[in-house]
């Protein structure tokens, strides 16, 4: 008797991808998708469920989205720092959540388009570094990655492309997931604007003596590291250095007094096993980063994280991902930037 897996279709390539690989193994496939909060594509989803032949199932789950995802997006810019809300979606909605109610429908597996893998119970990095999306998913929790399948771990993207428009599909020639699936025009001032509280006055620009420079428009609106969009004018390149919810400031500087060796993480996640001692791992502190080896010193529910060199804009809201070659070790938050 042929297994059964339930796969996360979104409409896009990654996801009817998944389901075609697991249909074309033998396996009963089910997609499933999530209606978080009206930007997804519903059609699209339905569509490639028909063109695969297989059954489709959504799930209402903007209620929970909104105080899970949306609402600590909000909260943390207005405290300064930069959220990730896919790592949220990830832990809390995809493979919370979603992957509940789709094992209640009672398949062996599921299964998302997420280019990562799982060997021995480890989550691993894709074969495809371009795209892989390990990064994102080391906050889930243990229990999660069983029975959780990735079948695009093996595969490049242009392998999928190919995978899936020789199979006809009309999701073949669709674009790239956006970042931020719930701002869908990339307009981050009016979605943060739209609440009260948002951290959206005016205030002060200051350098690192505490000289003010000019006026900001709003802590929400700034991360630290970017240089774009200040309106100051200046003899060199200014950066921001830090964003100072508290006093209503951002501190701006040279690109030298942007980087930084050591930092805290708070509150993290292991998805093979806690650490227990001092350790030097390889550490990425945003998607992009590329990773740099770091001596790590877990305590409670913080970690220490110092750097062999000193890396430019490590920011706080941001998730710091350790790695053990292909391994995800597990990370963490980013909460405080040490001097």
């Amino acid at each position: 008797m042929s297994k059964t897996a339930a796969v996360a279709l979104s409409g896009g390539v990654d996801s009817a991808a998944a389901a075609l690989l697991l249909k074309s193994r033998g396996f009963r496939v089910i997609g499933v998708t999530a209606f978080l909060s009206g930007n997804e594509d519903i059609c699209a989803a339905r569509r490639a469920a028909a063109e695969i032949g297989i059954e489709h199932r959504v799930f209402r789950l903007e209620k929970e989205f909104e105080r899970k995802v949306i609402d600590n997006f909000r909260a943390e810019y207005a405290r300064g720092r930069t959220p990730n809300p896919c790592v949220r979606c990830n832990r809390h909605i995809k493979f919370g959540l979603l992957r509940a109610r789709a094992l209640s429908l009672g398949p062996d597996y599921f299964a998302t388009g997420h280019y990562a893998k799982i060997e021995n119970g480890r989550l691993k990095k894709a074969a495809d570094s371009g795209k892989d999306q390990s990064y994102f998913l080391y906050s889930l929790a243990p229990e999660s990655l069983k029975n959780t399948l990735f079948p695009l771990g093996g595969y490049t993207k242009e392998e999928v492309r190919r995978f899936v428009s020789a199979a006809g599909l009309s999701v073949s020639s669709g674009k790239e997931s956006q970042d931020v699936c719930f701002v869908p025009d990339g307009d981050y001032r009016s979605f943060l604007a739209s609440v009260p509280g948002c951290g959206c006055l005016p205030g002060e620009f200051v350098d690192t003596g505490g000289k003010v420079l000019g006026r900001h428009k709003g802590v929400s609106f700034y991360t630290v590291g970017q240089r774009q969009g200040l309106g100051i004018s200046s003899g060199r390149p200014l950066y921001v250095k830090e964003v100072d919810a508290r006093r209503n400031r951002v501190v701006l500087g040279g690109r030298q007094e942007v980087l930084a060796a050591a930092f805290i993480v708070y509150n993290p996640s292991f998805p093979g096993g806690p650490l227990k001692k001092k350790v030097v791992l390889n550490v990425k502190i945003r998607y992009n980063h590329t990773e740099q080896p770091a001596e790590i010193t877990p305590s409670g529910n913080t970690l220490k994280i110092v750097f062999r060199f000193p890396q430019f804009a490590v920011t706080p809201g941001q998730s710091a991902v350790i790695y053990r070659g292909d391994v995800v070790v597990g990370g963490g938050i980013i909460r405080k930037v040490l001097d």
